[in-house]
Parts: C-alpha cells; structure tokens; sequence
C-alpha cells in the first residue's frame, strides 16, 4: 500500500497507458502524434518506477526517474527541432513520406 493505493492500482494505470502509446505508434502516422505516444510510453514506465520505489521506501528509482524526466526534455526539444527542419524540407511530417530522406 502506497498512500492507502494498492500497488495493484499503479501496474493497471501504468498498462493502460504503455498499450495506449503502443496503439498509438503501431495506427499513426503523423511523427508529433508518434512523439507523443513514445513520451506517453516513457511515462507509464516512469509512474511504474516510482509506485516501486515509494512501495519499497527506496528513493533511487525516483531520482532515476528525474535524471530520466531530463532526458526526455531534451528528447523532445531535439525532435522537434528535427521535425521542423524536416517540414522546412518536404511540407510534411507524414511519417510514410520520410522514407525520401535516405537519399
């Protein structure tokens, strides 16, 4: 028990949120919309640790948590910046229409 929450309630919501991202990068095609599910995926991972981590009194999984939360920052800031010069490029961010680029 975490705050009167069994740990059974954290491993459902965690699930739930690590299959909606992968549904979401397996159905969409645009890359903001694949940005987002992958970050949604890093999240639900990241809430998992932390339940463990509060349930096992162990503050290391929460500061791996944070140093994590940093890097996904500066993922995002570096993704987009890529998807904006790439939209500069071709006028879209369809993921399908990225396979020009190996050229």
């Amino acid at each position: 028990m975490i705050n009167g929450i069994s740990i059974d309630l954290y491993l459902w919501l965690s699930s739930i949120l690590f299959v909606i991202g992968v549904i979401g990068v397996m159905l969409r095609r645009n890359t903001i919309i694949l940005f987002m599910c992958i970050e949604l995926m890093l999240n639900a991972v990241s809430l998992l640790m932390v339940a463990f981590s509060a349930l096992h009194q162990d503050t290391a999984g929460q500061v791996f948590v944070f140093f994590n939360m940093a890097v996904a920052a500066c993922e995002v800031a570096v993704g987009l910046a890529i998807l904006t010069m790439i939209f500069r490029r071709s006028k879209s961010i369809d993921a399908d229409l990225l396979s020009n680029l190996k050229n």
